[in-house]
């Protein structure tokens, strides 16, 4: 495959300006705490990549991602806990050396499935294959049944709440409720500074942009034309001699790996992880991202993702009682008015105006080409 058929030019220029918008403009026109603020945002549209992979071009529709936003962010946060739970960090304790909420659960020794955490190797590996490994199993056991569709989406919901009340049950290794919080460093180093906020965002926006070159590389492959193939004609793509569920179960499979790595950078960005995170609704307003901004267009699921959080934030600080009102509001509109999300708008609408515009300065300039510039 060339560069060419890799990336045209349009789809370059459209990495490079978010490329500008995320190295260059944010950092320069926001403080410390806005510019953590959309580093979080930037942790959600490694979802959003993904849903429009499974979603937009497999046709595959989870309401469950937020399972694999969860995994990652609890693996890399046990990691960072384990590293704050020293004995001399824990020394009022009862039993030092182990987390807090294992402390309070009355339980005298870490659990042995903890124990590998204490590896950033290894942390670095979980992050990605624990939900690697259940996004298999979810999707071997219903895409080999031909389970599809509506159904699909409502397992996948129902796993999402599953998983919640799990880690809000097991309280003495989860930390329930409350989730894993107190996370300060990183091998020695203090998270929790503006500096480090700042150097996260810039490895967030870096790591954003490997997934989208790895999501542009399967659009443009024949893997991703197979999607589309079995999105549009499933059956036509069965009766050819592919095997559709072994598609399925990879592109599904690639989505929770790009959410997890996004679940571990929200648990970095932030500082903690809780089953908030991991439920129904959380799973929903991944979709939403992905949707507003256009599920056809992995670039725009990304700005799907940073416009959504933006208005979510921007309501809740300007009208507490009314924001998910609003942001309910926003994703019906934008979905009735336009069904391909803002990229759709972009594609449809304003570049064909632009074209125009070019196209009639471009006609009078040929019609007068010994016309002075005006001074």
């Amino acid at each position: 495959m060339t560069l060419t058929n890799y990336m045209n030019r349009k789809e370059l220029l459209g990495f490079l300006i978010l490329a500008a918008v995320i190295f260059i403009v944010l950092p320069l026109a926001l403080d410390t705490f806005r510019l953590n603020l959309f580093g979080k945002y930037l942790t959600y549209a490694f979802v959003a990549i993904g849903l429009a992979l499974c979603w937009g071009a497999g046709g595959i529709l989870s309401l469950g991602q937020g399972i694999f936003f969860g995994l990652g962010g609890y693996c890399m946060a046990m990691f960072l806990k384990l590293e704050a739970s020293t004995p001399e960090n824990t020394a009022i304790q009862s039993t030092p050396g182990i987390p807090d909420f294992m402390d309070w659960n009355q339980l005298t020794a870490l659990p042995i499935w903890w124990q590998p955490f204490h590896s950033l190797a290894f942390t670095m590996l979980a992050v990605v294959m624990v939900p690697v490994v259940f996004a298999f199993i979810i999707g071997f056991a219903m895409f080999t049944r031909r389970v599809g569709g509506v159904y699909f989406a409502i397992i996948t919901q129902a796993f999402a709440a599953i998983l919640t009340i799990l880690i809000i049950g097991q309280q003495g290794y989860t930390g329930g409720v409350n989730g894993i919080t107190d996370l300060r460093t990183l091998l020695g180093w203090d998270i929790r500074t503006d500096e480090a906020k700042n150097i996260l965002y810039f490895v967030n926006g870096a790591l954003l942009f490997v997934v989208l070159l790895i999501a542009q590389f399967v659009r443009k492959s024949k893997l991703g034309r197979l999607l589309i193939a079995m999105r549009d004609q499933e059956d036509r793509v069965r009766f050819s001699g592919y095997n559709v569920a072994n598609f399925k179960i990879f592109i599904f499979c690639l989505g929770a790996a790009f959410a997890g790595v996004g679940g571990a950078m929200f648990t970095l960005q932030v500082g903690f992880m809780s089953p908030t995170l991991v439920g129904i609704v959380p799973s929903i307003e991944m979709v939403i991202f992905c949707a507003v901004g256009g599920r056809l267009s992995i670039l725009g699921a990304v700005y799907g993702a940073l416009l959504v959080n933006l208005a979510k934030t921007t309501f809740s600080e300007g009208f507490p009682e009314l924001w998910l009102l609003g942001l309910g509001g926003l994703f019906i509109a934008v979905v009735m008015a336009f069904p391909n999300g803002l990229a759709g708008l972009w594609s449809e609408k304003v570049e064909p105006l632009l074209n125009r515009l070019i196209s009639k300065t471009q006609s009078a300039e040929a019609a007068n080409p010994n016309k002075a510039p005006a001074e």
